[in-house]
């Protein structure tokens, strides 16, 4: 049986890796992961990856924080400390929602931004503590690297490096997992 190899290969273009990731799944061939310094257009197509449900929990958190906000001015405002300003009444919410309007707006957008940069770094891995690293800092700066995982004997892991060397890799690192 043989053992789980890694294949790392490095880029120096955008346009190359979007193009050696069509290639290399149109030959059948699983690309593990993609690390880039930037978000690249058409990648997640490239690579299959289904469709991200992040906008579902984003609305979900905005209207978290819409009840949230409705809720504290009732408390604050009707309930517990019912203030007389400039003779507008106080007795129900309807009556002081054109007041509310702006602090529930902010209270939305806070717990929509700030809730999803925390799913976004949970989901990714990316929380401080976590053991995920890039195989290579230089992704971090100017260069992309793909990573596939593979099984496959000599004769396979060959012809997958060819492949890779055809598709403009300026590197190609192999590693035993």
């Amino acid at each position: 049986m043989s053992q789980e190899k890694i294949i790392y290969a490095l880029y120096d273009d955008d346009h190359n890796i979007l193009e050696a990731v069509k290639k290399i799944r149109n030959a059948g061939h699983q690309i593990h992961d993609v690390y880039s310094p930037f978000p690249i257009h058409g990648l997640d197509h490239a690579l299959g990856l289904k469709y991200s449900r992040l906008a579902i929990c984003s609305f979900l958190y905005g209207l978290m924080g819409f009840i949230c906000a409705l809720l504290l001015m009732w408390y604050i405002m009707i309930y517990d400390w019912p203030m007389d300003i400039g003779g507008k009444p106080s007795f129900s919410l309807n009556e002081n929602l054109p007041s509310f309007i702006p602090v529930t707006f902010e209270m939305t957008v806070f717990f929509a931004a700030h809730l999803m940069v925390i799913t976004f770094l949970v989901r990714c891995g990316l929380y401080p503590g976590s053991d995920s690293k890039s195989p290579d800092p230089r992704t971090t700066d100017d260069k992309f690297l793909m990573e596939i995982h593979t099984k496959d004997d000599d004769k396979k892991l060959k012809k997958i490096k060819d492949l890779i060397k055809k598709t403009g890799a300026i590197e190609i690192n192999e590693k035993n997992n």
